[in-house]
């Protein structure tokens, strides 16, 4: 049976460097969760502000990564308990991203709703040059209302 366990960033982003598909650290963290079967961690979620400034407005948060080793129900059960955390500090809101080849099945399942697609691009700029180590195409926008 899932359980929830407490993680540092640090432990979070470990987790995720080992076995995310296609991105790497995220910048933004308010907490992270972990998902365990015993003593051994399966997912990982990360919450932070929203990347984007135009959702950042004090009452909204962003999923900034969602992790499992393909453990069954892991996403959902992290989920449920970002959302309850959510809940209780006052947020209203949840945002996350997905790729346009991702089914979204289970984000569907799970209560969100896509907004369609949003961002997309890359971030370097002739005055800051950068090396994209990132999906640059545009992303799916999901929402996920938190409840008060």
């Amino acid at each position: 049976k899932l359980r929830a366990v407490p993680l540092t960033r640090d432990e979070a982003l470990a987790f995720i460097a080992q076995h995310h598909r296609h991105h790497g650290r995220p910048v933004s963290c308010l907490f992270s969760v972990g998902a365990a079967l015993g003593e051994t961690v399966v997912g990982v979620a990360i919450v932070g502000r929203p990347v984007s400034r135009m959702l950042d407005d004090g009452w909204t948060a962003e999923l900034v990564r969602l992790c499992t080793d393909g453990t069954t129900n892991a996403p959902s059960f992290l989920v449920g308990r970002v959302r309850r955390a959510l809940r209780v500090l006052g947020y209203r809101k949840l945002y996350t991203y997905t790729l346009p080849e991702e089914s979204g099945a289970s984000m569907r399942a799970a209560g969100w709703h896509c907004e369609g697609l949003a961002g997309g691009g890359s971030w370097s700029r002739e005055s800051r040059p950068r090396v994209d180590k990132h999906p640059t195409q545009a992303k799916l926008r999901w929402a996920l209302e938190v409840g008060s």
